[in-house]
This record gives structure tokens, sequence and C-alpha cells, in this order.
């Protein structure tokens, strides 16, 4: 009977992620991957770090999702000038029916389920830093008080990898925050004509609720039941310890082109995602291969490479694909 159930819980999560796509793809051309690991961080509860040039879709992404998941959404446009207060709101005096003075505490952006955090890196430090206790502990402290996010909470949040003057690069505290890093590809001539025919019709969204925020934290659930035999396990766990350089048994590429290796977050990101691409795919146990094809986006803003890669012409990428290969699966 449990099995029985179990089958028809994993039916039941695949038809919905499937319902969910179906509706992105009328306001967002193209970009699968994305959209399937965008999803994939949304159930993991995670944040995504989105890079791309302006005008890929970035944001038409992030409202459609709220629309289809029927999620709160709040758009935050950093800039040099914004302050944390801006950001996470502040602590205002106002009168109340008897004009007695009273504190009031006013909630800043950041209290919705789906923030796109709009060009992150142009906030000075201080304000990206208001930023790790709310993606982390999903809540916010402002002076003694402590107010926590309604969930699911999920952070996107993009930067321009063009135009770095004026920008303050995110510390690696905050970048390890993120789940995923995706990069946001120019689109194909076949897509680019879609787009332009999409948009001479209507700029507005036009996906449909498919699930709310319920379901998505129903889904959460059932992910976490999703088993991962000691093998898979212990293969995550040596994709990540081959990226640390000074490791004795770590991978021959780490040794020759990483300055720093990833986090335990990287395992733990890595896991938790893989058993969410396993149940969208109708499967109820984790396999090499969810390891394998998720590592990228874990891993790339996480490990950094040093001089001899730069020189060699390698990108980071080209540095995990490396370590991919070089990581045995199985004891």
């Amino acid at each position: 009977m449990t099995e029985q159930m179990n089958l028809e819980q994993i039916k039941v999560f695949s038809e919905k992620i499937a319902k969910v796509q179906e509706e992105l793809a009328k306001d967002v051309v193209g970009q699968k991957d994305i959209i399937t690991n965008v999803i994939i961080a949304i159930i993991a509860g995670g944040n995504v770090l989105l890079e791309g040039v302006p005008g890929v879709g970035k944001t038409r992404l992030v409202r459609a999702l709220g629309k289809t998941m029927s999620l709160p959404f709040s758009r935050i446009q950093f800039t040099p000038d914004l302050m944390p207060s801006d950001v996470t709101g502040t602590n205002i005096v106002e009168k109340d029916e008897n004009g007695r003075l009273q504190t009031k505490f006013r909630r800043g952006p950041i209290f919705a389920n789906l923030i796109l955090a709009d060009e992150i890196n142009r906030a000075t430090p201080k304000t990206q830093s208001a930023m790790l206790e709310v993606m982390q502990e999903h809540k916010v402290t402002i002076g003694n008080d402590t107010y926590k996010l309604d969930e699911p909470f999920f952070v996107l949040a993009t930067q321009n990898p063009v135009e770095q003057d004026g920008t303050y690069p995110l510390p690696e505290a905050q970048m390890d925050r993120f789940i995923f890093k995706l990069i946001v590809d120019y689109p194909t001539n076949d897509e680019l004509l879609d787009i332009v025919k999409m948009t001479q019709i209507t700029m507005e969204e036009t996906a449909q609720p498919v699930i709310d925020g319920d379901d998505v934290l129903t889904m959460r659930a059932l992910a976490s039941q999703v088993p991962a035999c000691d093998d898979v396990l212990s293969y995550a766990v040596r994709l990540v310890s081959n990226t640390h350089p000074t490791a004795t048994d770590s991978a021959p590429t780490a040794k020759k082109y990483v300055k720093y290796g990833a986090s335990p977050r990287a395992a733990q990101g890595l896991v938790t995602a893989a058993k969410i691409r396993a149940l969208m795919q109708g499967r109820f146990n984790v396999s090499y291969d969810d390891i394998s094809a998720l590592a990228l986006p874990v891993l790339r803003h996480r490990i950094k490479i040093n001089y001899a890669a730069v020189n060699d012409k390698l990108r980071v990428e080209d540095v995990i694909e490396r370590i991919i290969k070089e990581t045995k699966k199985g004891n």
C-alpha cells in the first residue's frame, strides 16, 4: 500500500511540474534547462543567481513563475544608494488613535514569497550583507525583534557579467547561499523570432496559476523522503571533495587549476536538488546521473580557479567538467 501511495505521489509530482513548465513556456521562449533548474531550486528551498546580459528574459521568468505558482512577487532594484532598511523594512514612529506615539515596524519588499534581486552586485556590501540572514534563515532582525518570512521563500538574484564598473562583487559567504548559479545565454535565431512574435501580441505574462505555496511545501516534503543509496551519496561527497586542491586524494585537475574548493553546502545542495530531479523524471531514487547533471550549477560559483587555469584558457565550467570525469562512481 505504501509503495502504491508513493508511486501515485511521484506521478502527481511530475505531472504538476510538467504543467508548470507548460505554462512558463507561454511566456518564456527556450531556456528549458534554466526553467527546470529554477523550479528545482524553489522546491529545494534554495536561492538562484542568474547571470546574463540585459534583455534575455530574467525578470520575465520570475514574474511568470510568480503567476504560475500563485506566489506574491516582489522586485528589488539594487543600486549603490540602496540602504539595508530599503530591503528589510524599518521601525517608524506614528500616533495611535489616542494621539500617543508608538513604534511600528513597516515591512520592506523582502516580505514576499518570490524575490527578484535585480543586479544585486550594484548594491554596496552593507546592503548585500542585509540579504545574508534573509537568504539563509528566512527571517529579518530589526533591533531586538525578529520577523519570520512566509514559506516558501525564494530569492532569484541577477547580475550583468558585462558592466562591472561601479559594482561590488558578492562576497564568498553570500555566493555560498545560492544553491545554483545559472548562465542565461542569448536566444537562437528561431527563439528570437518567437520572442518577437510573442511580444507583438502582448508584453504581459499569460501564464495561468497551476500550483500554490502549499503545493510547493508538500512537494518539498515529498522530495526529502527520496532515498539515496550510500554509493550515490559517497559519489556526491567525493565530487565536492575533489574540488579541494589541498586534499591529498583530490582530483588532479583541482590540484593544478583550483585555488579554493567548494564548501559543505555544495554537497548538501547537490543531494537535495538531485532528489527533486529524480522525482521530476518519475523516479523514487537518486542516480549518479542526477548528481553529475547538477554538479555544474551547484559548483560553478563555489570554486575559484587559479592563474594556471586562466593561463591555459580554461573556464570554471571546463575545470568542473574535468573534475566530474575524474571522480569515480561506486566504491
